[in-house]
């Protein structure tokens, strides 16, 4: 088994998530008292936000790669980041290791295509929304038609991610909320959680009762599933859902 080495804190919520699905799916792929290899540097996430507001990314790409290159030192294999927005200084975390970065947009998209959707429609903090590193990489690698929200539902999705979610905090309204959002999306044809967050929220079930049918692309679960295949080398593939 491979060593994964996981990048989180931004937020821990969503880390601890990541924790919890890789230890379960080694286990239910090996069984017996498997789990799995793990490396997790977790950062205080309120060294990080300020510099998010100002636009800081070159600070922030280069405290992550100082991370990820801390981790590969420790033994790690494969790189995780915890986390959609940090994506945006993947290429200063991949320049500065030598083992892989598994990216969590291809993951996404690859997801998609193999789905044979086009037109997701991308949730996630404002930084990803209103950026295209997300959406200009699903366009280029994954040949896809991202849609993004309105501006004004963008700061609705954004406030309820950074003022609840990363507190843990989970509210019938805000889920409420984002189903409205999604339902006018006439165009999309699935919907990507693309906040690690996000999950707390939504589900699948939650957007079929409300008579949303677009299927879910949820980018923490479909990361740790990739996660997952890289650590165990394809050994077990047959078995992923």
């Amino acid at each position: 088994m491979k060593t994964i080495g996981l990048i989180g804190g931004t937020s821990w919520e969503s880390t601890l998530d990541y924790y919890r699905l890789l230890n379960q799916g080694v286990r239910d792929r090996l069984g017996g008292f498997h789990s799995s290899r793990l490396l997790l540097s977790s950062v205080d996430f309120a060294e990080f936000v300020p510099l998010m507001k100002s636009g800081d990314w070159a600070t922030l790409g280069a405290r992550l790669a100082m991370e990820a290159h801390l981790l590969e030192k420790a033994g790690a294999d494969v790189i995780v980041l915890c986390t959609n927005t940090m994506h945006k200084v993947a290429p200063a975390i991949q320049g500065a290791i030598s083992v892989p970065f598994l990216d969590i947009r291809s993951v996404c998209g690859t997801a998609i295509r193999h789905e044979k959707l086009k037109k997701p429609l991308l949730l996630g903090t404002r930084y990803t929304m209103e950026s295209d590193f997300f959406t200009a990489h699903l366009a280029a690698v994954s040949q896809l038609q991202p849609l993004v929200p309105s501006a004004e539902d963008q700061l609705v999705i954004d406030h309820i991610i950074f003022d609840e979610l990363v507190k843990g905090v989970v509210s019938p309204g805000s889920k409420a909320k984002y189903l409205d959002i999604i339902a006018k999306a006439d165009a999309a044809d699935c919907v990507i959680f693309g906040c690690t967050e996000i999950g707390m929220l939504l589900t699948q079930a939650d957007l079929a009762q409300a008579n949303l049918k677009l299927p879910v692309f949820d980018t923490m679960k479909l990361h740790v599933e990739a996660a997952l295949n890289f650590a165990l080398e394809k050994t077990v593939l047959e078995k992923t859902p």
